[in-house]
């Protein structure tokens, strides 16, 4: 069941960048393509500039002289929010407190003059799809967080617009809610076949929802690409320490090994290089037997994490490394081990 007409449209964002009447740089020109039926999001930090680049895609904020915003090619630069046929999910929902779910959901569609009839059917196929049957005549304060998730969603999507922009939708809720509503969401954009452009702060949002990261940085795109390329490639420290945990070593490389106050990690190759800065994923560590390992620390702490441990190692570098390992591995404080890292997981970032 799609609820969409066809698909999504293509977005394409040229040279767009925002300086606020008081001088404030918001959001550096930047240039972006999304495909039709793509799901992006925009990744950072307070005050990176993802809010503003969502903003400019709906016509809430005009770029800078010189900058466009276009769907499937055409220059909406100048057209209206109203005429752009986006639907928008933000943060505080905005749903309206005096109406019922299903009055709330069919709310753009009445305003849009579709018929009592129609309305009915578009509300109760969304209702089915948002999982909130049964809720459809309640008001809106007697809903839990999740609910009026849903329905925020369901309003967006009912007008069936062929872009969908959500800005920080499950910051609200609670760790656990958020974490079962995220793969709720997650399978009905992928239903909807929509273009989506999803502004978070969450690293674990961004990795289940998006096709592709633009991991923003200071009112600049920092990288784009899709998470697996941003997990394991990330092209600056930045980036690599904002995607999750990073161990960021400065090292020597000595034809081709990475040369630690406890040894070697072959990276592999003949370079030799006095100063380098390197990344190492924890879950790429593993803990050896010491006798004969070419890496050798001392436990300095245990701490348990649900289906995993996270354990800390001193000796090996100039700073502590972090490793996540399972649970059946048993290790003590003060304990002297070894490590094995697989080469292919190294990864050099730019700078020393």
């Amino acid at each position: 069941m799609n609820t969409m007409s066809d698909h999504g449209a293509s977005v394409m964002i040229e040279n767009c960048g925002k300086t606020f009447a008081d001088g404030t740089l918001a959001l550096h020109p930047a240039t972006l393509e999304i495909a039709r039926g793509e799901t992006l999001v925009l990744l950072g930090p307070s005050g990176c500039g993802k809010t503003t680049m969502l903003r400019i895609i709906a016509g809430l904020e005009a770029p800078d002289a010189g900058g466009r915003v276009l769907f499937e090619g055409k220059d909406m630069t100048s057209v209206p929010i109203e005429q752009r046929n986006v639907g928008m999910v933000f943060q505080s929902y905005a749903l309206f407190p005096n109406m019922s779910v299903a009055d709330n959901i069919g709310y753009g569609l009445k305003i849009r003059g579709v018929g009592k009839s129609e309305r009915a059917s578009r509300v109760a196929e969304l209702v089915a799809l948002t999982n909130i049957g049964g809720l459809e005549d309640r008001k809106i304060g007697q809903l839990s967080g999740g609910q009026r998730q849903r329905v925020a969603l369901a309003r967006a999507v009912a007008i069936r617009p062929r872009i969908l922009l959500l800005d920080e939708p499950l910051t609200a809720l609670d760790a656990a809610l958020r974490d079962r509503l995220r793969g709720e969401l997650n399978r009905l954009l992928r239903a909807l076949g929509i273009t989506t452009i999803y502004v978070t702060h969450d690293q674990a949002e961004a990795m289940e929802l998006g096709d592709r990261i633009v991991v923003m940085q200071k009112g600049a795109i920092a990288q784009i690409g899709t998470p697996r390329d941003i997990y394991f490639a990330p092209r600056s420290r930045f980036v690599a320490e904002f995607i999750g945990a990073a161990n960021i070593v400065e090292a020597a490389i000595d034809k081709g090994n990475l040369v630690l106050s406890g040894g070697r990690i072959e990276i592999g190759g003949e370079e030799s290089i006095a100063s380098a800065v390197v990344m190492i994923r924890p879950e790429t560590i593993r803990i050896v037997d010491p006798d004969g390992a070419k890496l050798i620390g001392v436990i300095d702490s245990v701490s348990f994490v649900g289906g995993r441990q996270r354990i800390v190692v001193s000796g090996v570098s100039d700073k502590l490394l972090n490793i996540d390992s399972p649970n059946d591995i048993h290790v003590r404080v003060g304990e002297r081990v070894g490590l094995s890292v697989v080469p292919d997981s190294v990864r050099r970032l730019p700078g020393a």
